[in-house]
């Protein structure tokens, strides 16, 4: 059993490289969502992927249930368990897909968290130019900020992707898309800074060479672990409470956009979005925006 269901998984990941380019992020999430249930398998004593019927399914949904997993997460592994079984089925690997009548648990639609004007001049200004690694960041948050760059993204750009004459970067994106994504003049002056002097500095410290754009202090590529630590020191040093991650910040530059007006296919071409409706998510905080300013500011509110 164990073989076949190697076999089965290779395939999987395969169609999923190949005819799915999926990045290797959403790659890993199917690998370990598939695991983990080959593993409830084994403890059912359920021999062959085959044999797993809509009850047995059912008695896995409780499990994850009882481990207090959130709804989100248990959506994602019966999604990705569904996908598997609709290739197996295609490739005439199983007779039926058990996960084809389990209803996904509805998530909780919540508004993505955003920084307002204000705060990302707090931000800003927090960022040391004295120093190398200084100018590295407030480059990094000020490219975050003009372009809406994922973590992953961001951290896959490199010299040749920038084109400073026309205030463009070359974004990879899911699925292996690419799309140029413009910036503005805060981010270019940044940008310049770093790369004639903290980025070429830090590289000459560390007799490092490359063309990753962003750097750690031992001159090797930026990674998303990284990122997200520079961010949160950057928010400790600023006058600001709270938390922080990247996503915020691309959060940040769509409801921007949209409260100042962009079109929302624009803005969801920015964001490398394959769907309009994962773009529409900001048109909620865009209201929500708008009705508070008014709440706030209208003598008979």
């Amino acid at each position: 059993m164990k073989e076949n269901v190697n076999v089965s998984l290779k395939l999987f990941i395969e169609y999923l490289q190949i005819e799915k380019n999926s990045s290797q992020y959403t790659i890993e999430h199917y690998q370990h969502d598939i695991r983990d249930f080959l593993m409830f398998m084994s403890e059912q004593a359920i021999e062959s992927v085959n044999q797993v019927n809509y009850l047995d399914v059912r008695l896995y949904l409780t499990k994850l249930y009882e481990k207090k997993l959130a709804r989100k997460t248990v959506a994602r592994k019966i999604s990705s368990l569904r996908s598997f079984y609709r290739f197996m089925l295609r490739e005439e690997l199983v007779e039926d897909n058990p996960f084809s009548l389990v209803s996904i648990p509805k998530i909780e639609k919540r508004l993505p968290a955003f920084f307002y004007e204000s705060e990302m001049d707090e931000l800003f200004k927090a960022c040391d130019l004295t120093t190398p690694l200084g100018q590295r960041n407030k480059a990094l948050l000020e490219l975050l900020y003009a372009t809406g760059m994922r973590v992953s993204e961001i951290c896959q750009v490199k010299m040749s992707d920038l084109d400073m004459f026309v205030s463009t970067v070359l974004v990879y994106g899911k699925g292996k898309k690419q799309r140029y994504v413009p910036f503005g003049s805060f981010a270019q002056d940044a940008l310049e800074l770093y790369i004639q002097h903290g980025r070429q500095e830090i590289l000459t410290n560390t007799k490092k060479d490359h063309d990753f754009l962003f750097v750690n202090f031992r001159g090797g590529p930026l990674t998303a672990r990284g990122v997200r630590t520079i961010l949160n020191s950057i928010i400790e040093k600023s006058a600001l409470n709270g938390k922080i991650h990247p996503h915020m910040l691309r959060h940040t530059f769509a409801t921007h956009l949209l409260n100042n007006g962009a079109d929302m296919r624009t803005v969801q071409e920015l964001l490398g979005h394959s769907l309009l409706s994962s773009t529409q998510v900001y048109t909620h905080v865009t209201k929500d925006y708008l009705r508070n300013t008014y709440m706030s500011h209208h003598p008979r509110a």
